[in-house]
């Protein structure tokens, strides 16, 4: 019997080590899509993409609520200048709180 429960002990030991991994591999993912994204603004608005095309639009929607209060923290004369700073340091903040985060889920669970 006592070894019956030792295989249950770590049969659920390891299910929630797995869940424990994916919801880490998740949160770290989701760090590094929206850094990205952020990353991708910033290359279209200092390349001069048109900013009435679909995709600059799109980038641009998605990528301003993602940049919290980075996105005017710093306001160079040089608008470009703004956007690769604020927007670039936004990047690196979701980078390193993910980071963080992941680290956290793995060691709490």
């Amino acid at each position: 019997m006592a070894e019956h429960t030792d295989q249950d002990s770590r049969g659920a030991a390891e299910r929630r080590a797995g869940i424990v991994g994916v919801l880490a591999g998740v949160v770290r993912w989701a760090g590094l899509l929206i850094a990205l994204l952020l990353v991708v603004h910033v290359i279209l608005v200092m390349g001069n993409a048109n900013p009435d095309n679909g995709i600059t639009s799109f980038v641009r929607a998605m990528a301003e609520p993602l940049s919290l209060a980075f996105k005017n923290l710093f306001t160079p004369d040089d608008a470009k200048l703004g956007v690769l700073i604020n927007y670039g340091l936004a990047a690196v903040f979701w980078l390193a709180v993910s980071s963080v985060a992941a680290r956290l889920i793995r060691r709490l669970g």
